[in-house]
């Protein structure tokens, strides 16, 4: 099967061939097992990330915008601002406090898809009842948006630790890709609908934009909720695990936090999936800080808002095919080595991004971005999927959920803080540099081969125990 070991060679992979079936396969399963998409619960899978990212473009780009201009009409605008950053920093702090542990708690009761579905339900209802919004509601605006960012981001742990039980190790980078990328094709399209209706509210029988803006909420309500439905009736609840002599007879919290303080001593003995999370937080941190401070940079620029909206729209549908495009380079190389790739453009972006000056040139960075943005996050996760125990997959995801919300946070404040000393963007941008030469120092020691067998080595491991434990004692 395709991996990276320590000195990234890749070995061959398997035949791609139906499940059950002796016979060469047809055109379309191979186009489809190509894009990591062949079997139905693959395509279930990942049709939730066509689902939940419209919550990422709709809600996430727009809300924003909606936020001070109407339901926090009255305040000033700087005071709107804060209170908004403030209410975002709440819901990144909730999840990090409370993912693993309910991954622990998912992992003990063997019901991921149980958590998954209470949080979208959580999210999907929230979402819509930003439609009650009225002008100067800045309090009920901010609770909605705190509690739907909780739903989304509680759901997408679950949703990462299905991927071990579905994905055989041959295919997961590129399932793990071809959720991005019908991700990204998902949220490009309700954005591009929503701001059609928006530019033109009346054309389409709206009162204002205000109004074509809160239907566009309870659009992406009703569609992360239908594209769900698959997820659901097809994807299996992974295999629950009898619980240990010593679990017995206790609670279900209890036994969530014994298990979640073994598996923080745990991450010793996997070194190297340890090391790639510290990596991913460094990398993905400046990763996320070029996503949101992009438009800030461009209006800094003077680039006028519909290009800069325009651009947003590209990085969706370029970064489609690119995402596909990075599972088969992981085919090739493997997925570190992909990653690799991905950290070297970035690195490359920073310093265009520094000698940017024409709206020309900011939407050549939007198409660079877009190339490599969805296959470095998803090669880190499929990536990391591998590297843990199946048994312990919803916990240690919901660690890959804390350093995934909080990446950005520093990367932020490192360019406001050299924003607000030069005045400019552009040396904060290269700040940037330093968070992706030291993710890349970071990923360089891992060792994937060894972090897998880690991993296996656990699973056999726990199922000798469990096996015993069953085992009626000789008499």
């Amino acid at each position: 099967m395709p991996s990276d070991n320590a000195t990234g060679h890749l070995t061959p992979g398997p035949t791609i061939q139906p499940p059950g079936s002796s016979a060469p396969p047809g055109f379309a399963y191979r186009s489809l097992a190509h894009l990591g998409l062949a079997r139905p619960e693959l395509r279930a899978w990942a049709l939730y990330d066509w689902a939940n990212s419209v919550f990422m473009t709709t809600v996430l780009q727009v809300f924003p915008l909606f936020f001070v201009s109407f339901a926090a009409k009255g305040l000033p605008e700087a005071t709107a601002r804060s209170r908004f950053a403030f209410a975002t920093s709440t819901a990144v702090i909730l999840v990090a406090l409370i993912g693993p542990f309910l991954g622990a708690v998912a992992d003990v009761k063997g019901r991921k898809k149980a958590f998954l579905g209470g949080f979208l339900a959580l999210g999907v209802t929230s979402t819509a009842a930003m439609y009650l919004i009225g002008e100067g509601h800045w309090v009920f605006a901010l609770f909605l948006f705190v509690v739907g960012n909780i739903g989304v981001t509680s759901t997408l742990a679950f949703y990462n630790a299905l991927l071990p039980g579905i994905a055989h190790p041959d295919e997961v980078d590129r399932v793990s890709t071809g959720g991005f990328a019908l991700g990204y094709l998902g949220g490009g399209l309700l954005l591009g609908m929503n701001l059609v209706v928006m530019q033109n509210p009346v054309r389409w029988g709206i009162a204002d934009t205000a109004t074509a803006t809160r239907l566009a909420f309870v659009s992406a309500a009703i569609w992360w909720a239908v594209f769900s439905v698959p997820l659901f009736l097809r994807v299996a609840e992974p295999r629950v695990e009898p619980l240990s002599t010593n679990e017995k007879g206790r609670g279900v919290v209890s036994i969530a936090l014994t298990r979640l303080r073994a598996t923080v001593g745990d991450l010793r003995d996997h070194r190297d999936a340890a090391i790639l999370l510290l990596a991913f937080l460094v990398y993905n941190d400046a990763v996320n800080t070029i996503i949101r401070m992009a438009t800030t940079f461009g209006d800094e620029l003077g680039i006028p808002t519909p290009k800069l909206v325009a651009a947003i729209l590209l990085v969706q549908f370029v970064g489609f095919p690119a995402a596909f495009a990075f599972g088969f380079l992981a085919d090739r190389i493997g997925a570190k080595r992909s990653i690799f790739v991905g950290l070297a453009v970035y690195g490359g972006i920073t310093i265009f991004a520094f000698n940017l000056r024409t709206t020309t040139e900011f939407f050549i960075m939007a198409i660079l971005v877009a190339t490599v943005m969805g296959g470095t996050q998803a090669l880190s996760r499929s990536l990391f999927a591998t590297m843990i125990p199946k048994h312990k997959a919803g916990e240690l995801f919901g660690f890959f959920g804390v350093f995934d919300r909080f990446g950005g946070a520093l990367g932020a404040l490192v360019f406001g803080i050299v924003l607000q000393a030069t005045g400019s963007s552009r040396p904060a941008i290269l700040t940037l540099l330093v968070f992706f030469a030291l993710g890349a120092i970071l990923l360089s020691r891992v060792d994937v081969e060894r972090g897998r067998r880690k991993a296996r080595e656990a699973e056999v491991h726990h199922a000798a125990e469990r096996h015993s434990e069953t085992q009626p004692s000789p008499a």
